[in-house]
């Protein structure tokens, strides 16, 4: 199972539209990228080809990642706590920022967490995933899970 495959089921699974849903899942696998540490995250990506790819393609710590939160008080308290706690916090705030600004709701996102999940799971293992997951595991709370 390769990352469009993963795309496809949460996009019909969650009722969202391409874009958006290749959004959400880039979003996440760059928030992993950013936070899992060791040989464990590497493996995940190997396991699902693409995933690397997209994951940069939406790098929540990217030149565009702060243009595209459109400033105000929630760009300067990321800027300002990614700053103070280090890239690892700084992607998981930006990562959440940016699912929240793709103007899906609460149900959504967790649908499309849940369904992500289960894909990745099916594609890179269970334990493999659980493991990276793991790593970060306010990501869990932040979709709803």
């Amino acid at each position: 199972m390769n990352v469009q495959d993963i795309v496809n089921s949460v996009s019909q699974k969650a009722g969202l539209d391409q874009a958006t849903t290749e959004k959400v899942v880039g979003t996440v696998f760059s928030v992993l990228e950013h936070e899992a540490e060791g040989t464990s995250v590497s493996s995940f990506f190997a396991q699902i080809p693409g995933a690397d790819a997209l994951a940069r393609q939406y790098d929540v710590m990217g030149a565009g990642a702060a243009a595209n939160s459109g400033g105000g008080l929630l760009s300067s308290l990321q800027g300002a706590l990614g700053g103070v706690l280090g890239e690892k916090a700084g992607a998981l705030i930006n990562g959440i920022a940016a699912l929240k600004e793709s103007g899906l709701d609460m149900a959504q996102i967790r649908q499309a967490g849940e369904t992500l999940i289960r894909q990745a799971e099916a594609a890179a293992g269970p334990d493999l995933t659980n493991q990276v997951l793991g790593q970060v595991p306010s990501l869990r709370s932040h979709l709803g899970l």
